[in-house]
Formats: C-alpha cells, structure tokens, sequence
C-alpha cells in the first residue's frame, strides 16, 4: 500500500461518523497515513484525546493503537488534508429526507464542492456514504467545476455490520471498485491489496453497477427478515417452532442461516434509508419495485404488531419493564430502532415504562411519555405488571428473571415478551412467567419442565 515513492498511500477520510470512522481507523491500522476531516470541533477535539463517539467494540483500542504510531490524524481542515492526499473518501450521511423520502445528498455534494476547490495534483475522490445510482457522475461533475487539477472519481461502498464492523472491514466478503479510470482502478487495488491477499474477491466495475450493488444487498437482506417474520407468524399459527423451521431452511446452502432470526422488524441507518431509497430510485427511472415496496409497508406494520401484542396483556396506567434500546445488540445506535418505534406506541396508549440498554444512546426526547430509564437491568421489573426483550443483547441471558419476577406488581404469571427469541425456557430459570416468544404459542412456566402451553 505504497505510492510511486515508496512512502504509504495518504487517505483524507470525509465525515467521522460511523462509516468515515471505522473505515479511516482500518486504514490506519493496514498502513495508510490518515487524515479524519470533521466539522464538528468538539467530536474531533474528542477523537484527538482518543475518545471515541460511538459504541464499537475494538475500534477504541484500534483508534489509540494507530495514534501512538503516528498512523492517524483528526483535523477540521478540510483543505489541508485534502491538498495532501492521494486518496479522498467522502464518507458524509445520506439522511432520509423528510419530505420526499429519498436520500438527502446535500452533504455529499457540499463536500464534493469543498474537495474541488481544495485538490492539488492527481486524486482519486471516493464515494464511501451509500448513494443512488448516478450520484457519482453528478459528484465529479461538481470537482469538475471546482478545479483544474487532474482528477478521477470511484465508488468503494462499505458492507459494515454495526457491532462487527472492525472484523468485517477487516476480514472482508468482497471489495467493490466501481471506476471508469484504470489508473483509479489500479490505485484502490493497491490501497485494498493487504485485506485481498488471502483470496478476496474484488470486483471491479462501473460506477453505477457500484453503487447499486449496495442498494441490492441490503434490499435484499431487509426482504430476508421480513419474510422470515411471516413464517414466524404461520408458525404461531401452525403449531410449528420458527427456531427450526429456520434452522432446517439455513441448511440449504442457497438460502443461508444470516438474517432467518425473527424479530420486530430491522432498523438502524442503513436498511430503512436504503429501501426507501431504492424505491424511490425505481420509480424515477419507471421500474416497480413491487418487493421492496412491500418490504417497507411489512417493517413497518411489524413494529405496530408488536405493540399491539404487549397492549393486548399491559394495559394504560400500567408499567411495562423493557430490556433493550438500541435497534441490535453491540451496537448504541438506536436510530430506527424498532425497540423506540415500539415503545413509543405503547407510551402514546398510556402504559407507564421502565428501560434497561447497556450501551443505547437516546437522544434528549427521543421518547416521549412516562418513560424511565435504569442502570441495572433488575430493577424493570420493579412495579412492572410485564416484561419485554426487545434488542438481543447477550446479557440478558444471564440475568436472574426470579429476583426481576420478585420486584413485579403482578407475580401472578406476568407477561414475558421475548420479541428476540433470546431465552430458552429449558435453560433460562422463568418460572411464575407467562412467556410469549415469536414464532411458536406463548407458555405459562410452572416449574423448569414439563412447559405447559398457555391457553
């Protein structure tokens, strides 16, 4: 990962959000020279004390690793460190727009204008935030207005997994290059060439078919969760156990175990924005994305199932205990998190609730109503007429649900919502629980076995 002089290949990472930070820290630690560019003083004056802003597990260690070594830097000099570098990621959000639904790209095309007016010799400027197809050639239509100098633009999109993402940019699946320019093409090559030595496939392509590559997989991967929360329900229905029934059809290697866990619908900032998005995109061009559509009107009826299900045994007034914020484990993310979307429903109808997340961030009124939030898990159940597990955090696993059942207003086999399916009732000591999971029939646990079905 070395220039024409020997010296290492020199990146300016865009945005230190999510994406921008991840990826730039990775850099770092497989051998570029990295400059993080923000705005935001006070998050770059926290990254320089090597902080970090954000719940990854191993980034913090990686982050002040590379410090030490000189590896990487923080500035809000966007012209400097752009007039330095070979490679420009521009790693900025693609919000969602409120009033049309499609992907906000005013952050991507002020940076864009900003990169132009700051380049100083060949630079290859990267798209790294998740765009509609086309957006490229309208960002180098941008710099090519903003500069004279010699320059080519590429898609290089991330398939990071919050809570997984150090492991997976640094064991990748696949590199995409999407670029017109064989010298971009050879430069990102060289730039991925120490994560692609063990037999990585790179695919390199055209810029559209990147940017549409992301937009597919995480359709795709969204459509995989919704279906398999429909057979979960048929399940319900049947008298079949959804925990098989997912085993036995990850089995059949064309299908895969990933994403087969039911749930109360997906979140976070990449597949509610990106099916939106996408759909949109199809309507523009004429083409009905029936399925994707369907997709998004099926998320959002689940998370709405799921409240209605809580509300049919917690009634207004009461206290609901929930355990889980953010919209997956390992993660303190909680935008679109169906665990918010839920409990905000249930505070809207009137029931008191009381919330344990290790690590969630929450916004000042991101939930709105009689809403508390505690810093031991035990005490959601205090006063609590019911529980809910609504994000699959693996420590809820060990909790001790006798001394949460002791603190309950109501022992008498109180509602247990497992919307993760996180337990099992021949493991997990739930006895005196009324235990709802997803994708089979709710039980009354009277002793650890025999598991009665509830009527």
């Amino acid at each position: 990962m070395t220039r024409s002089d020997g010296h290492p290949l020199k990146i300016a990472m865009i945005g230190t959000g999510y994406v921008g930070l991840v990826s730039g820290v990775c850099f770092a630690e497989i051998g570029a020279n990295v400059v993080c560019v923000d705005k935001n003083q006070g998050k770059i004056d926290t990254l320089l004390k090597g902080n970090i802003p954000i719940y990854e597990p191993g980034l913090s260690e990686l982050l002040i690793k590379n410090k030490e070594r000189q590896q990487i830097q923080f500035t809000t000099n966007l012209d400097e460190a752009v007039s330095q570098a070979d490679v420009v990621f521009i790693a900025v959000g693609t919000p969602t727009s409120p009033e049309s639904g499609e992907a906000d790209l005013s952050y991507v095309f002020k940076a864009a204008e900003e990169i132009g007016n700051a380049l100083d010799g060949y630079t290859v400027v990267v798209t790294k935030s998740t765009v509609p197809v086309g957006t490229n050639k309208k960002v180098k239509d941008i710099i090519a207005k903003a500069t004279c100098q010699n320059f080519d633009v590429a898609s290089n999109p991330e398939f990071l997994r919050e809570g997984s993402a150090v492991y997976d940019f640094m064991n990748p699946e696949r590199v995409i290059i999407g670029t017109d320019s064989p010298q971009a093409r050879e430069l990102l090559t060289r730039l991925y060439d120490p994560l692609c030595d063990e037999g990585v496939p790179r695919l390199r392509t055209t810029l559209e078919t990147a940017e549409l590559i992301k937009y597919g997989a995480n359709a795709f991967l969204a459509a995989k969760i919704m279906f398999i929360n429909e057979i979960a329900n048929l399940c319900e229905a049947t008298g079949a156990n959804i925990r098989e029934v997912a085993k036995g059809m990850g089995m059949d290697q064309r299908i895969g175990r990933s994403f087969l866990n039911t749930g109360p619908g997906y979140g976070g900032s990449c597949f509610p924005k990106d099916t939106l998005a996408l759909n949109l995109t199809g309507k523009s061009y004429g083409v009905d994305l029936t399925i994707v559509e369907q997709v998004i009107r099926s998320n959002a009826e689940r998370k709405s199932e799921m409240a209605r299900r809580i509300l049919t045994k917690i009634k207004p007034g009461e206290t609901l205990g929930v355990l889980g914020l953010s919209f997956k484990a390992n993660t303190d993310d909680t935008r679109e998190s169906p665990a918010v979307e839920i409990c905000q429903q249930l505070l809207d109808q009137g029931v008191k609730l009381k919330a344990y997340d290790p690590k969630a961030h929450l916004d000042k009124d991101q939930l709105q109503g009689d809403f508390t939030r505690v810093e031991d898990p035990t005490e959601v159940g205090k006063d609590a007429s019911g529980l809910a597990i609504l994000t699959e955090w693996a420590e809820f696993k060990a909790l001790d649900f006798q001394a949460i059942h002791g603190k309950m207003k109501k022992t008498d086999f109180p509602s247990l919502f497992d919307f993760r399916n996180l337990l099992d009732p021949e493991v997990q000591n739930l006895q005196g629980f009324e235990y709802h999971s997803l994708g089979s029939q709710k039980m009354k646990i009277t002793s650890s076995q025999p598991l009665t079905l509830a009527g």
